[in-house]
C-alpha cells in the first residue's frame, strides 16, 4: 500500500542482510586447502538446504552439498557450482576447478549493515524500496499524507465525453480532455484528487468555486482561464481571494501559467496553480512546474527529471525568444525525430512522442546537433 508514497522518516536497519554467510548458488561447499589442484576428490558428508541450521563442521577432505541461500558450514571457505563438479561412487565428488577463497559466498552484512541508513526521508517508494524495507523486517512504513488537490476546468466550450455523441457536438464545443490526463498525472504524483468538474466562464461562479475548494484542499489546480481574454476569470478570482505570485512565463508551450495562494470560506489557505487551457500547454506545464511543486509539498528530495544528450535527426530553424519544449521521440538509430506539428493544441504530439527536447531561448537545431532530451518516463 506504500507504493508511490513518500517516506516521512529515515529507515534504519536493525539487522544485517544477509544475516549469515550463505551460498550464492547450488553446488558444493569446500575448503580451498583441499582443492588447490584441479580434480581433487572429496567425500560428501552433509547436505545443506536453504533454511537449514546445520552445525556440522566441514573437515579436511570433505565437501557439503549446498543450495542457494543455505548457510555456509563452519570450516568451508568457498562454494563450487554444481556444473564444475563431477559425481563419483560412494558419495564422492571430483572438483574440476580450483576455487578461490570466498568464491560464490554471500557474506554476512554485505548488502545491509546493522544500523545502516537504508532509505532516506523524502524517498519516493517504489517496488524495489518496498522489497528493501521488507528485507529488514519492516511490515509498515511511515509516509507523508497525500496532498489534497481540487481540480477543475473552466470554459463554456467544454463538453464532457459521454454526455453527447460527436455527431451532436455544437459548433465551437470541444470535449474536455485536460480533465482526464491531469487527474491521472495528479494521482501519479501521489495526490488525493477531488474533481470539481467544469466551472462556467462567469467571474462570481469562478470565485465561489475557488473559495469552496480552498477550504478543504492543499492545492487548487485549474486548466484554462489564465490568459488575458475577457472571458478568462481565473486570474481576477485568485486576486479577489488571495494573491497571485506569478503569472506568465517565457516558455513555449505554456506561457499563461499562474501561481498563487487562495483563502477559503473558512480562511484556510490553499496553494493555487493555473495551467493553460491548450492541452499540450497544460500537459507540459504540469510536468515542468506542477509536478515538482507537488513533490516538494511531500518532502521529496529528487524533484527534477534527468535529461540525456541525444543527436537530432531534424532541423529546427525557428529560434524563439522563449525557452521551448519540443515533442520528439527516439528512433532505432538512437537519434531524435521531431513531431511535425508543434502546436500547443495538438495533443497527438504527446502520444506520438516519448519525451521533450529542452531548447534554450534563441537557439536553433541542425541535424546532428546534440540536444537535451527528457523522456516522459522520468516524469510518469
Amino acid at each position: 500500500e506504500a507504493d508511490g508514497r513518500v517516506l516521512a522518516v529515515p529507515l534504519v536497519s536493525e539487522i544485517q542482510v544477509p544475516g549469515f554467510d550463505n551460498s550464492a548458488m547450488d553446488g558444493y561447499a569446500v575448503r580451498t586447502a583441499d582443492t588447490a589442484q584441479p580434480m581433487a576428490q572429496l567425500k560428501v558428508t552433509q547436505r545443506i538446504a536453504a533454511g537449514s541450521r546445520s552445525r556440522e563442521v566441514l573437515r579436511a577432505g570433505q565437501a557439503a552439498r549446498i543450495f542457494t541461500g543455505a548457510p555456509i558450514p563452519e570450516g568451508a571457505d568457498a562454494v563450487v557450482m554444481q556444473e564444475e563438479v563431477q559425481s563419483l561412487p560412494d558419495d564422492r565428488v571430483s572438483i574440476q576447478t580450483v576455487p578461490s577463497i570466498g568464491q560464490c559466498i554471500r557474506r554476512r552484512g554485505e548488502d545491509i549493515a546493522l544500523g545502516q541508513l537504508v532509505l532516506e526521508k523524502g524517498c519516493r517508494l517504489g517496488p524495489a524500496e518496498l522489497g528493501l524495507a521488507a528485507s529488514i523486517g519492516r511490515a509498515e512504513l511511515t509516509v507523508v499524507r497525500k496532498p489534497r488537490v481540487a481540480l477543475f476546468s473552466t470554459g463554456d466550450e467544454l463538453i464532457m465525453p459521454g454526455s453527447m455523441p460527436p455527431s451532436e457536438l455544437p459548433t465551437g464545443a470541444i470535449y474536455n480532455s485536460n480533465r482526464f490526463f491531469l487527474s491521472a498525472m495528479l494521482q501519479r504524483a501521489g495526490c488525493e484528487v477531488t474533481d470539481l468538474g467544469i466551472v462556467p466562464d462567469q467571474r462570481q461562479l469562478t470565485i465561489d468555486a475557488m473559495a469552496q475548494a480552498a477550504s478543504h484542499h492543499d492545492l487548487i489546480l485549474t486548466s484554462g482561464g489564465v490568459s488575458v481574454g475577457e472571458e478568462d476569470h481565473v486570474k481576477p478570482a485568485v486576486q479577489a481571494l488571495g494573491e497571485l505570485h506569478l503569472w506568465s512565463l517565457a516558455i513555449k508551450p505554456g506561457k499563461p501559467f499562474a501561481l498563487g495562494t487562495v483563502r477559503g470560506i473558512n480562511q484556510h489557505q490553499a496553494h493555487f496553480i493555473g495551467l493553460p487551457g491548450n492541452p499540450v500547454s497544460s500537459f507540459v506545464t504540469f510536468l515542468l512546474l506542477a509536478r515538482p511543486f507537488l513533490l516538494k509539498m511531500q518532502g521529496v528530495q529528487q524533484l527534477m527529471p534527468r535529461a540525456m544528450k541525444l543527436p537530432a535527426n531534424f532541423v529546427w530553424a525557428r529560434a524563439d525568444r522563449r525557452r521551448e519544449f519540443l515533442r520528439a521521440r527516439r528512433n532505432q538509430q538512437g537519434s531524435l525525430d521531431l513531431f511535425a506539428n508543434q502546436s500547443s493544441g495538438v495533443l497527438t504530439s504527446v502520444t506520438w512522442a516519448d519525451g521533450l527536447i529542452d531548447l534554450a531561448a534563441g537557439q536553433t537545431i541542425q541535424a546532428g546537433d546534440w540536444v537535451d532530451f527528457i523522456p516522459f518516463s522520468e516524469w510518469l
